[in-house]
């Protein structure tokens, strides 16, 4: 019966021990609180993430603030809403070329009041035929609006 006992003790002073530690090998980003403002831009992404996932690439682009001094920056330059949109419909024109969306490693960063960048990594995991799975690293930077925080500048590499 000791044996038993001092199994267990054992097994809880080394989980107390370990739990501590594994919380210390998360990235800083995981474990900080984050504001309204940083949360609502992360709902601006998840949103565009589901989007993506049903095939809706209007409803995507709605993350974008609709004025023609926008910017993304990705294998080439495309200025303003609409070319940015023409884009995004000529590159993915079907269900399947669009695959699966993910995004991960979201760090926003408010600026001041009206704007802020966030950063992250995307994964696109697609079949092999409709141009195979993709994944990059992208910075955006946001205006918040009436309608609220809206991507000006998208640089995606």
């Amino acid at each position: 019966m000791q044996i038993f006992r001092r199994l267990v003790f054992a097994f809880v002073f080394v989980f107390m021990v370990a739990a501590p530690i594994s919380a210390q090998d998360k990235r800083p980003e995981q474990l900080r609180m984050m504001t309204q403002p940083e949360l609502d831009i992360l709902k601006v992404l998840l949103q565009q993430e589901r989007d993506w996932n049903r095939g809706d690439l209007d409803a995507f682009a709605t993350g974008y603030k609709h004025a023609p001094d926008i910017l993304f920056m990705g294998s080439n330059f495309v200025r303003g809403y609409e070319a940015m949109l023409t884009n995004y419909h000529k590159s993915y024109p079907t269900r399947e070329t669009m695959g699966q969306l993910t995004f991960s490693d979201l760090d926003p960063k408010i600026l001041d009041g009206s704007y802020a960048i966030i950063t992250g990594t995307f994964h696109l995991e697609r079949a092999k035929k409709f141009g195979g799975s993709a994944e990059g690293a992208f910075s955006l930077v946001l205006e918040k609006t009436d309608a609220g925080w809206k991507i000006i500048l998208d640089h995606t590499t």
